[in-house]
């Protein structure tokens, strides 16, 4: 759903164009740099096949438009009900009552929670490495994965070593 791929069909990027113009076809025609009637005839199905130059405006316009309304929609989702999945390979160390100095490697797929969506989101926004991430990562994992909620092995803190991959999905 993050990727959520754009219209392709000349027709359809027409008419969503047109969406973000408030069905202007004027400013829509100014924007691409052709006539008001071209606009008509692709929003109508009777020119289906731009030229290059068309095509490469259509496509530019489109996906300027399209991905920040689709990554706004998903981050907003993600913070407030959805939460997100995290992918995560590395090596896990654990400190409860003693401790396990040495890591052990894990790949551990798992949803997290919005609360925990939304620390990751605001830290990559504002422009954090991905080793800024590994705290609130760690803290996500050991939440759901592997203390169940706090509903097992209470006191349980785990943090990552050495990360081989982390990728997040919505």
């Amino acid at each position: 759903m993050f990727t959520r791929p754009a219209p392709k069909p000349a027709k359809a990027q027409v008419k969503f164009l047109l969406t973000r113009t408030k069905g202007s076809t004027k400013a829509l025609a100014e924007r691409l740099g052709v006539s008001r009637r071209t606009v008509e005839r692709y929003r109508a199905g009777t020119l289906t096949t731009p030229q290059k130059r068309l095509q490469a405006a259509l496509v530019e316009e489109t996906e300027s438009e399209w991905q920040p309304q689709v990554r706004a929609q998903v981050r907003e989702a993600a913070v407030t009900s959805r939460g997100m999945m995290v992918d995560v390979t590395a090596f896990f160390g654990f400190t409860c009552k003693g401790s396990s100095d040495d890591g052990c490697e894990r790949q551990v797929t798992t949803a997290i929670s919005p609360a925990y969506a939304k620390q990751i989101l605001e830290l990559q926004e504002a422009s954090a490495t991905e080793e800024d991430l590994h705290p609130i990562v760690a803290e996500a994992i050991t939440e759901w994965y592997f203390t169940d909620w706090g509903t097992r092995a209470h006191g349980l803190h785990a943090d990552f070593t050495q990360v081989l991959k982390i990728e997040f999905r919505f």
